[in-house]
């Protein structure tokens, strides 16, 4: 029988999982070679566009964060404070600062998921349920971001990209 792995192995590998593109591609890969003029439009039939989802990407990621490290953590209402109120971006470097976000956020997951210090089967901090840990707020970044992911490259398709 072999041994189980360690939980630096485990937790080494849970950070890796927020952001490799194993089983999917990463953001980045994901909106490469994107031009700026679809960064913001809808194709027929989704709701969506390329910059609305990248930015609820970055609020959720943000939020789980906040769920487990912020010390003056706030619910934001559900839906409306989780999507942008605009399909495309500010002319003024916002498409940038979102992506700049999102990378720094989900380095500070990952200091999360090596922190020795943190025990991931612990509640967050802020948890009103028992099943509210650090592990799940890591694993849900990563799967809401794949899924949403999965939607840009979709998107992108649509718009003959």
């Amino acid at each position: 029988m072999s041994e189980p792995p360690s939980p630096d192995l485990f937790r080494t590998q849970l950070a890796r999982f927020q952001g490799w593109g194993e089983a999917h591609l990463a953001l980045e890969a994901a909106l490469e070679g994107l031009a700026p003029e679809h960064r913001g439009l809808r194709p027929p039939g989704l709701v969506h566009s390329i910059w609305e989802l990248v930015e609820h990407i970055r609020i959720a990621q943000r939020d789980l964060l906040d769920f487990c490290t912020a010390p003056e953590y706030e619910p934001r209402p559900w839906p409306e404070a989780y999507w942008p109120e605009s399909p495309t971006p500010s002319a003024g470097g916002e498409w940038e600062d979102t992506l700049a976000a999102i990378a720094a956020d989900r380095e500070d997951l990952r200091r999360l998921a090596v922190d020795g210090g943190v025990d991931l089967a612990a509640r967050a901090p802020h948890a009103t349920e028992s099943h509210q840990t650090h592990l799940r707020a890591l694993l849900l970044a990563q799967d809401h971001s794949a899924y949403h992911i999965g939607q840009i490259v979709q998107v992108r398709r649509l718009l003959e990209e």
